[in-house]
């Protein structure tokens, strides 16, 4: 029989009296303390624990969806495509909860739906911010936050800023002219495609060598709307897959209403330039 292995014997610390462990470092107390069934049901632990996983890694999108924005406006565009990959590698994850959700069946489901109430992923002010932070602005999804004064402080902050792609697009002017209607718009807005917009990122594309950050930035870009997407298409199958075409518990059309958010682009001229080139 091999003897046991003894990690003290590759000088693993063993004693953690007055000093910080793992668990401190990460607050594991709080953090495996947080997930309070509303049933004795089986299903609901794994319902809670798929939602709130989702918002530790939107957490995380948001840090560096901010820092990427930071850094284009800084010059920096090399950094930034560092943090715009690993935010597509993020919404990667946020797909695969999806596989581990769509385990449970209606019926198990149903047994506590319930009690969720009025609560609803639509009312996630994380996923919001993170359309704001890329440019799908829409200042009335702030409302179901009007009970939050904090959290409608943080929206309106975002709201104030220009939005990832409308920094994008400061620096793609800055190499291939763009009208003043699209530098100095109402970044506060729902953005909306533009000819001239799609035409200078044509440029971009047809001569990648001469404007090959741009270029890669454009792509960074379109891969982070590839996954994102993804992650929207996974989201409708799963809830028909468990509801059918029932409403949301948020109030919405449900499956209608997640479809029609399918159709949301993020980026538009990147997509659509390539039937031109």
């Amino acid at each position: 029989m091999t003897k046991p292995i003894n990690p003290e014997d590759d000088g693993a610390e063993m004693s953690f009296d007055g000093r910080m462990s793992y668990s401190d470092y990460l607050q594991l107390e709080k953090v495996l303390d947080a997930q309070t069934t509303r049933t004795d049901t089986h299903d609901e632990m794994l319902f809670i624990i798929q939602h709130q996983t989702s918002e530790l890694w939107m957490r995380l999108a948001i840090h560096e969806l901010t820092a990427a924005r930071k850094c284009l406006v800084a010059g920096e565009v090399r950094h930034a495509f560092k943090m715009l990959a690993r935010v597509a590698r993020i919404f990667e994850q946020l797909n695969s909860a999806w596989d581990v959700l769509r385990t449970m069946t209606p019926s198990e489901y149903t047994a506590f739906r319930d009690q969720l109430g009025q609560s609803s992923g639509f009312q996630s002010y994380q996923y919001r911010l993170v359309e704001f932070l890329v440019g799908n602005r829409n200042p009335a999804m702030m409302r179901p936050h009007d009970h939050r004064a904090d959290i409608t402080a943080l929206l309106r902050d975002e709201l104030a800023q220009p939005s990832l792609y409308d920094v994008a697009l400061q620096l793609l002017g800055k190499s291939v002219d763009l009208p003043k209607a699209v530098l100095e718009r109402d970044t506060t807005r729902q953005y909306l495609a533009s000819d001239a917009v799609m035409a200078a990122w044509i440029v971009v594309y047809k001569d990648p060598e001469t404007h090959w950050e741009l270029y890669e930035l454009a792509e960074k870009l379109v891969d982070f709307e590839d996954y994102f997407r993804r992650w929207r298409f996974n989201h409708v199958t799963t809830v028909e897959r468990i509801i059918g075409l029932k409403r949301g518990t948020g109030g919405t059309g449900g499956v209608s209403y997640l479809r029609r958010m399918l159709e949301v682009e993020l980026f538009p001229e990147l997509w659509h330039l390539r039937t031109d080139l």
